[in-house]
Formats: C-alpha cells, structure tokens, sequence
C-alpha cells in the first residue's frame, strides 16, 4: 500500500509539472498574441510616421552632403578629391546610423 501512495504522488507531481509548462508555452505562443484591429491600426500609423522621420532625416543628409560635395573656392584637386573621400566616408555612416535607429524602433516595438 506504501508503495502504490509513493507512485500516486510520483505520477501526480509529475502531470503537474506537465500541465504547468504547457500552459507557459501557451501563453507565451505568437498565436495566443493576435493583435486588435486598432492595435493593428496604431502600429501602421506609428510606422508611417517612423518612416516621414526617416525620410525627413535621409533629405537633410543628402542636401547636406551635396553642399560638402561641392568644390570650394581656391582649393585645388588633391585637397577637393581627399576632402570628397572624407565626406563619402561620413555621409555612408549617417546613412546607417539613420537606419539603425529606425532599426531600434521598428524591434523595440
């Protein structure tokens, strides 16, 4: 009789312990997270302003680059070639930097 208590309780805990992780997988599942027709709309909205922002950002950049860009007056070729190299360094890395942070808040969400 000991024994058949001692496996009941074995059997019991170890059922528990069953229904207990499936329940968290459950509730952690993509599917049991549907969002709501206005969740869904807000988040549609928040991407179209991300992505003025991001277009806003991108033309201040250009128009900036094409200002840099341009030859200075009394400045020679060696100079203008090497300060256009700089810029196209510089101008490449604020393009991926914009893109980064609109990277962040695309996944923060």
């Amino acid at each position: 009789m000991n024994n058949v208590v001692k496996k009941m309780v074995i059997f019991s805990m170890i059922g528990i312990i069953q229904i207990g992780s499936s329940a968290s997988l459950l509730e952690a599942s993509p599917l049991h997270n549907e969002l709501t027709p206005q969740q869904q709309g807000g988040d549609r909205h928040d991407r179209h302003d991300q992505d003025q922002d991001r277009r806003e950002r991108e033309r201040i950049e250009n128009e900036r680059h094409e200002r840099e860009m341009k030859r200075r007056p009394n400045e020679n070729d060696r100079e203008w070639h090497e300060r256009q190299r700089h810029e196209n360094e510089r101008h490449e890395e604020n393009l991926r930097r914009i893109a980064h942070d609109i990277l962040e808040l695309i996944l923060d969400k």
